[in-house]
């Protein structure tokens, strides 16, 4: 697993190297592919990039590994979740979704501070900008994003009782509840008046019984875009990663999302991963019929969806925002988090009067 930022020297906060060392050698040590080279306490350096769950790259000297945990402060009810990302990609390891090999779970909060997983560090590189995928050319950058939505398709056909996620969360009712949630959680994390804010929750709790007459359930992502995603060297998915939201619900949020990450890349140039906009990256149009054709499905009406995709992306990044006025931030690239939210609540309430 790579990163296209550095990562940051010295001993970040949120993961003390001889506290992880130690639970490692009690739970880990008898696992070949975990197995500690040496005496040394284990080297770890935050990967900079994330914005929310906290990534370390671990390592004894000969080979590393991966581990996840939650954002030091400000940690909103549900979100963060370590056992339900640790049991949802552990579950996909057998399907044709690619994703790390998990190896333990902690639960004890005691150990660094909150629970925490270790899994693979698959090597691999995650686009996030349209400058990056421009060294690939136009012809690999579209194969390349044929693939993400071969992905998502794939994802969405996995049955979730087959891997045992049957219980992993409640399709019906589903776009309800997150109408409910993500405007729960954006007024808890609010640092300034934002009145697109009231008008676009209002439209979503107008519009979603009539919205949720068209789910399709399935294992959500919950922030499925190409920076998500590692890409080998011959422009592969070689995993997705990130799982923090997910769950079971309607996969055509997961869709929607996609596209709002397209359009936020011309709303907001510079602020957002703008990858989608890279020559011979497929277009909106293109990504929706390549899934369609993939899931086996007719024309969708996604208009409310992506309104929610937008809304709930301006509520994460106002709680990253709350967390960085306070302090509470590990890395840098938080300064300008905030100035997003407002054109994300605009994008979602243009999604919803704009025509079919």
């Amino acid at each position: 697993m790579t990163t296209d930022a550095p990562a940051e020297p010295g001993t970040p906060p949120g993961l003390d190297p001889a506290a992880l060392t130690a639970w490692w050698r009690v739970h880990l040590d008898d696992d070949h592919a975990t197995t500690l080279t040496g005496t040394a306490p284990l080297q770890v350096v935050h990967i900079a990039g994330g914005k929310s769950n906290l990534t370390y790259r671990v390592g004894d000297g000969e080979r590393t590994w991966i581990v996840r945990r939650p954002p030091l402060g400000h940690v909103l009810a549900t979100a963060h979740d370590m056992p339900r990302e640790h049991r949802v990609v552990s579950a996909l390891a057998p399907t044709a979704v690619p994703v790390p090999e998990t190896y333990a779970l902690c639960e004890d909060e005691a150990v660094v501070g909150a629970p925490f997983y270790v899994m693979q560090d698959v090597p691999g590189r995650p686009y996030r900008t349209a400058e990056q995928l421009s060294v690939l050319g136009a012809e690999r950058t579209r194969a390349l994003s044929e693939r993400l939505v071969d992905t998502l398709a794939a994802l969405h056909a996995v049955d979730p009782a087959s891997v045992g996620l049957a219980d992993f969360g409640r399709p019906e009712g589903f776009l309800v509840r997150q109408v409910g949630r993500w405007s729960t959680q954006m007024k808890r994390s609010l640092t300034t008046e934002r009145p697109l804010e009231a008008r676009l929750a209002q439209q979503l709790e107008d519009g979603v019984e009539a919205a949720a007459r068209d789910s399709r359930p399935g294992i959500v992502h919950g922030d499925y875009r190409l920076d998500n995603c590692l890409t080998d060297d011959r422009d592969r998915i070689a995993a997705v990663i990130d799982w923090e939201m997910a769950t079971l619900g309607d996969t055509l949020t997961d869709l929607a999302l996609l596209v709002l990450y397209g359009r936020l890349a011309q709303l907001a140039p510079g602020a957002v991963a703008d990858a989608v906009s890279a020559p011979g990256h497929l277009s909106e149009a293109e990504m929706l019929v390549r899934y369609a054709d993939a899931i086996g499905l007719g024309p969708v009406d996604l208009r409310f969806r992506v309104a929610l995709a937008a809304y709930k992306l301006a509520a994460i990044l106002e709680g990253i925002h709350h967390r960085y006025l306070a302090g509470q931030t590990v890395g840098e690239g938080f300064e300008g988090v905030g100035a997003v939210v407002e054109p994300l609540l605009a994008a979602g309430l243009d999604a919803l009067s704009s025509s079919p």
